[in-house]
Parts: structure tokens; C-alpha cells; sequence
């Protein structure tokens, strides 16, 4: 018997799993893919207050998130750092007025600001970002925020929540949801995806942290249950670090149709976005729509002097946030809370929707404390505000080197190479990672599949989607000899993955099948 089963392996499941644990309950989380395959690994890679939502007036969700993003960047040092941001302003009006809202963004963040907002002249702004548009420029504004990897994060929460004694299991799918004599949840029924054997896990209560899927689980409860998260995507193109010269980001708060659009250096490359969709339906490889791809690419160019086209793109992807739906049918998604909410059904099944990658830790805590009441658990207060992040390291010198994603694990990956010097060889020309960081995948990070290495655990994928496919037999090759895997297996790793990462891409692989399959 479990005291607390936790459905879903994006950022909402593995902050209640770490929480849970942490307060020392019975825990056992499961995700149907891979940790953060979904929405939680297709982020546009920032822990940030919002500003967007203080534009709106949603005051206590910027409050919330500015407190958040400090204990973050606290806990986990190797992955969240703080990023300076610039906003080029072409009018007098406009530096004026971003500049006294972005001071009033640090003032909110308290004890947990970064650095001090500044207004900057027009020779301060090309200074810092060489390309931007020079036309009409009037100066600008450098304000400070927070950058991270979303799915390096992820894995860590899976390691952290095994640390604090909990379970996390990837590839455990939900199919339905057991129930005792008076209609209370009191388990789930599941199935291994890898071996197709199907167990029934009891437990006292049961959280539905599914993000965009939350409906489906709901529905396993209720068959007639509404749908209580409605989806809007969000688009990110990637190029070349050269469209964006320096370490600054840039961010332009309010494009032609009224978005917010960010040119952020990322892992050596600019990742551009976001779109705000709203859709009807969900998957876990969202497909981005070519409107939102030309909206990126045509706002970029017109403040980017080096203007990015369609062959530029290195790779472009999709992900669905998770949006507590509103009571009305509007196309809008600014009426859709970004804001967290817990919902209790009458079956004592708990299902926390809505929120965001900042406020992960906070959702958690306010989940766990509603498991307790409603299932009578022990009370154990929440210690995750001061709790080390697996991989936590202060040696903030080494953030820039190339296995620092790893923070305190580096020294593992180092010390397979001393062990087996081969694993030391690069697995592409055009990136630094190296064969140690396949085998610690498979070994230490519970990577099952080629898409778990490239796309989540070195973040190939959704870098350049060319160089990961051409990385895709070498890695397969790395795996199956680690998790003991045969040839037949192999091949059909580089196959699915080829085709996966074809959706990457904006024109068409010629090497659709590298030719080193072949000789597999």
C-alpha cells in the first residue's frame, strides 16, 4: 500500500513526487513516456516572474513566481541562472513606460531580485546586442530573469524523489483508476509499456498531475466529467547563435498582434518563440502550425538585422500548456488562468491543473497539503523551499564548461572516461558532448530509448535536429550495449528516431536513414 500515487512525469508530478517523499509518505510516481516528454520539455527555457501577467494585473501569480524563480536558482545552481535581458525601445514613450514596469517587477521579487533594472542609451543597446535593428532605435532596457533546461530539471526531480525515498517509474502507463466499495479511489490499474505486463497499485490517495492529459484521467474517474484544461501550444524555433551575438536575450514585449516574442541564447544556439494557439486537442509531439513558425521567423526579422529564414531553422517544436480551461467558449487564451487550481472529485481523486515550469514547487506543496487532509496522513510540514536539487553544485565557474549541466554528477561522467578512455570521443563535430554522457544516460538517468538521450537528456533534438538523427546510431550502438539490446533493436531505435526528428525540421533529410544503420 502506497500513501500517495502520483500519475504524471512532467514538472506538476515530479514537484508532488519530490514533496511527497521529502515528508517521508510512501511514494510512488508513473508517466506513461519518458520524464518531461511532454509539455515540460518544450518550455521557452525561463523561470520568470511574467512580466506579461503583471501587464494583466495578475499581481499575486508575479509575486508567487518572483519568489519561486529565487529558491530555484537556490536550489538547483547548475541548471537556473540568472539571464540579462534587453529591450530594444523605438520610441520615448515605450522605455519610459517598460522601464517603470520592470522596476516595479524587481521591487516585487524583494530579497529574491537578481539585478537592478536600468535604462540604456542607443550606443548601450547595439553594445549589447550587435544585430538588433538600428533604425528609429531610442535606447532601451536591460532587465534581469531567469534561464534553465527544462528537461535536465526534470531528471534531477526524478532522482531527487528517489533520494528522498520515493519511486519514479517512466514508461508505466495508467489505464485506469481502482476504486474500493464506496466509490473511493484507492489505487490505479497499469501497464509496463516495455513488457506489457499489467499490475494493480494500491494506494491511500491518489494525484492526477497528467498536465494537458488531466482530462483523460478524469475521465477514467467520471466517464461524463467535462474537461476542466484546455491546451494552447507554443511554438520554438531554433538558429544559429550568430543571429544573436553575445549573452544577452532579447525581448520584445508586445509584437504586432500583441504577443510577447524572446530571442534567447540557449546551450550555444538562439532559441526564438512563443506562439499562444489555443487548440482543441492534444498529443504528446505536438506539430507546429506554418502561421506560427512565419510569425516567429518575420517578427524576429524586424528588429534582427541579420533577418532568419525557413533554411536557418535548425529545429523547430511544439508544446502544449496546460491552461485551466475557462466557463465560457472564447478563443482567447488570455482568459485562460495561468494560475494553479486543485479540484477534489466526489471519488477523493485530486487533480492539480493549470500553472507553470516557475511555480512547480509551490503547486506541489499546496497538492501534498490537500493529500494529507483528504486521506488523513500524518501531518509533515513542506521542507522543499531549502531542498538541494539532485546535481546541486555552487561552483558557479564551472557553469559555462561542457558537462556543467550535470552540476556535481560531472565528476561521474569524468571519471568513465578515466575508466574506458574510448567513451571520451565526441559524438558529433558540431557539439561537445561526448559517448560517457550516453552511457550515464542509460546508467544513472533512466534513459530507455534513443529519443530519451537526444531529445531530453542532451537536448540534441531540439537543438539541431539534423546533427541529432546523425548521432542516432552511434548512440543506439552506446545504449544496447549497455542495457543489453540487440542489433534488430538498434535499427528500429535509429528508424523510429529518424522519423521522430523529421518532424523537427522544416525541409526534408536527405540522409533519412544514415547509412551507419546499415551496419548495424
Amino acid at each position: 500500500m502506497w500513501d500517495v500515487i502520483v500519475i504524471g512525469g512532467g514538472a506538476t508530478g515530479l514537484g508532488v513526487g519530490v514533496d511527497a517523499a521529502s515528508r517521508g509518505f510512501r511514494t510512488l510516481l508513473l508517466e506513461q513516456s519518458d520524464f518531461a516528454k511532454g509539455t515540460s520539455s518544450r518550455s521557452t527555457k525561463l523561470v520568470h516572474g511574467g512580466v506579461r501577467y503583471l501587464a494583466q494585473g495578475d499581481v499575486s501569480l508575479v509575486f508567487e513566481a518572483l519568489r519561486e524563480r529565487g529558491l530555484l536558482i537556490q536550489n538547483a545552481p547548475h541548471l537556473v541562472h540568472r539571464q540579462p535581458f534587453v529591450i530594444p525601445s523605438y520610441s520615448w514613450w515605450n522605455k519610459m513606460f517598460y522601464g517603470i514596469g520592470l522596476n516595479v517587477y524587481d521591487w516585487m521579487a524583494g530579497r529574491y531580485r537578481l539585478e537592478k533594472t536600468s535604462f540604456l542609451s542607443k550606443a548601450a543597446v547595439t553594445r549589447l546586442l550587435p544585430n538588433v535593428r538600428k533604425e528609429g532605435l531610442a535606447g532601451g532596457i536591460m532587465y534581469y530573469d531567469g534561464q534553465f533546461d527544462d528537461a535536465r530539471l526534470a531528471v534531477n526531480l526524478a532522482q531527487t524523489c528517489v533520494e528522498q525515498g520515493g519511486v519514479a517509474l517512466n514508461y508505466m502507463k495508467v489505464d485506469g483508476l481502482l476504486k474500493d466499495g464506496s466509490g473511493k479511489v484507492a489505487g490505479v490499474q497499469v501497464h509496463d509499456v516495455e513488457s506489457g505486463e499489467a499490475y494493480e497499485l494500491k494506494a491511500k490517495v491518489v494525484v492526477n498531475a497528467t498536465g494537458v492529459f488531466v482530462n483523460e484521467v478524469l475521465q477514467m474517474d467520471a466517464p461524463k466529467q467535462q474537461p476542466l484544461v484546455r491546451p494552447s501550444q507554443g511554438v520554438h524555433v531554433v538558429i544559429d547563435r550568430s543571429f544573436l551575438k553575445g549573452d544577452n536575450a532579447l525581448m520584445l514585449p508586445k509584437t504586432p498582434d500583441g504577443r510577447v516574442l524572446f530571442a534567447v541564447p540557449w546551450h550555444g544556439h538562439v532559441l526564438l518563440g512563443t506562439t499562444d494557439t489555443p487548440l482543441d486537442e492534444h498529443s504528446l509531439e505536438p506539430r507546429a502550425l506554418e502561421q506560427e513558425i512565419d510569425f516567429i521567423l518575420q517578427t524576429a526579422g524586424q528588429y534582427l538585422e541579420q533577418k532568419p529564414t525557413r533554411q536557418d531553422v535548425l529545429s523547430v517544436f511544439a508544446g502544449l500548456r496546460p491552461l485551466a480551461a475557462p466557463t465560457k467558449n472564447s478563443g482567447s487564451t488570455k482568459e485562460i488562468s495561468r494560475s494553479h487550481k486543485l479540484i477534489v472529485a466526489a471519488s477523493g481523486l485530486i487533480t492539480i491543473t493549470g500553472g507553470k515550469w516557475t511555480t512547480y514547487r509551490k503547486m506541489a506543496e499546496d497538492t501534498v497539503d490537500k493529500a494529507i487532509a483528504l486521506a488523513g496522513l500524518p501531518f509533515r510540514p513542506c521542507n522543499t523551499e531549502g531542498l538541494q536539487i539532485h546535481g546541486a553544485i555552487n561552483e558557479k565557474s564551472n557553469i559555462l564548461k561542457p558537462l556543467s549541466i550535470y552540476g556535481a554528477d560531472a565528476r561521474g561522467v569524468e571519471e568513465l572516461v578515466q575508466q574506458q578512455p574510448g567513451l571520451g570521443r565526441p559524438l558529433h563535430k558540431k557539439f561537445s558532448h561526448i559517448q560517457a554522457e550516453v552511457v550515464w544516460a542509460a546508467r544513472h538517468e533512466m534513459a530507455r530509448t534513443v529519443e530519451d538521450v537526444l531529445a531530453r537528456r542532451l537536448r540534441v533534438l531540439f537543438l539541431d535536429a539534423k546533427a541529432a538523427i546523425d548521432m542516432a546510431p552511434q548512440v543506439a550502438e552506446l545504449m544496447a550495449t549497455e542495457l543489453g539490446h540487440d542489433a534488430a533493436w538498434q535499427q528500429d531505435q535509429v528508424r523510429v528516431f529518424t522519423q521522430l526528428a523529421g518532424q523537427y525540421l522544416l525541409e526534408p533529410y536527405s540522409k533519412a536513414t544514415p547509412a551507419a544503420v546499415d551496419q548495424i
